[in-house]
């Protein structure tokens, strides 16, 4: 309870929406688009060990959806499961070339511009009610 004057204006209350929940996604794109995604389980976290695994159930699928390309360039941000040793040794092994995070630059830092905007403009204003609508 609160106390006021008995001249302070009425307290407004807002109608409560429901939360969104939230979704962690790997999306490994080039130029022509999005080559494959991956979206992670509900509840779970990306740590080192788990986007190991996604690039290993992915590796065969990034290198052959662009058959054109010699070999694979990643470009990573610093985040924790990217800069891990574990990742580091794993992409050592595959070979794969990785480019450096530039700063928050539109034209260094295509993701925040070529692949979160379309994104955000292409979900905005969406209800999706389970993860499966999302995938499909």
């Amino acid at each position: 309870m609160t106390w006021k004057h008995p001249f302070s204006p009425v307290t407004k209350k807002f109608k409560v929406q429901r939360s969104a929940a939230k979704v962690i996604a790997t999306v490994f794109w080039d130029a022509k688009g999005v080559i494959l995604s991956h979206i992670l389980p509900k509840g779970q976290y990306i740590n080192s060990a788990q986007y190991c695994s996604t690039l290993d159930r992915h590796r065969d699928v990034i290198r052959c959806k662009r058959p054109e390309r010699k070999g694979v360039v990643l470009q990573h941000d610093n985040a924790t499961p990217h800069s891990a040793n574990l990742t580091q040794q794993r992409l050592q092994r595959y070979g794969w070339e990785i480019l450096p995070h530039p700063t928050h630059n539109l034209d260094l830092a295509p993701s925040d511009f070529h692949l979160f905007g379309p994104l955000k403009r292409h979900l905005g204003g969406m209800a999706l009610e389970t993860e499966g609508d999302l995938v499909s």
